[in-house]
């Protein structure tokens, strides 16, 4: 059994591969925001597709994402603010940073996501990127190659990383 991508804590299986793998539908909009990055950490793009709410469909470049997906690896996601998403709720608003190293550089993904309940099911409709604001982290980032804080002399990458 392997952590969740999305940095929950929890075992994947546990997390978001009921979402991912079409068992469930995700109960929360933080549940859907945090098993669309594990989609795209895991090249899940059809998940991605199918999560997108249908009146923003005709913005989503299929072929873009599968690219973005691939050629980055994925680090890590960060919940920075919620509004509203519950399971009594039908709207959403969640400011997210997700780590990624893409061709050797690490980057920072900071979006301000819309989210949407319809029919019972939580739907991506638009995120703003937030990049030209600054966050600062509480405590240091643990690089990829760093020996990995939980002792065990590993690289960061090779042990808790994955």
């Amino acid at each position: 059994m392997s952590d969740c991508p999305c940095s929950s804590g929890l075992e994947y299986e546990k997390c978001c591969a009921p979402y991912v793998e079409g068992q469930d539908t995700a109960p929360t909009a933080e549940a859907l925001l945090r098993s669309r990055y594990t989609a795209f950490a895991k090249h899940e793009i059809k998940y991605i597709r199918e999560t997108t709410h249908p009146r923003s469909l005709e913005e989503f470049d299929e072929e873009a994402a599968r690219n973005w997906s691939e050629s980055s690896y994925w680090e890590g996601l960060e919940i920075l603010d919620s509004q509203g998403g519950g399971a009594d709720d039908t709207e959403a608003t969640i400011e997210f940073a997700a780590t990624y190293v893409q061709e050797e550089e690490e980057k920072v993904h900071h979006e301000i996501s819309q989210f949407k309940k319809e029919r019972g099911r939580w739907f991506f409709v638009d995120g703003k990127y937030a990049g030209g604001q600054t966050y600062v982290r509480p405590e240091p980032k643990v690089g990829r190659n760093d020996p990995c804080p939980c002792g065990s002399g590993k690289k960061f990458k090779k042990c808790c990383g994955r």
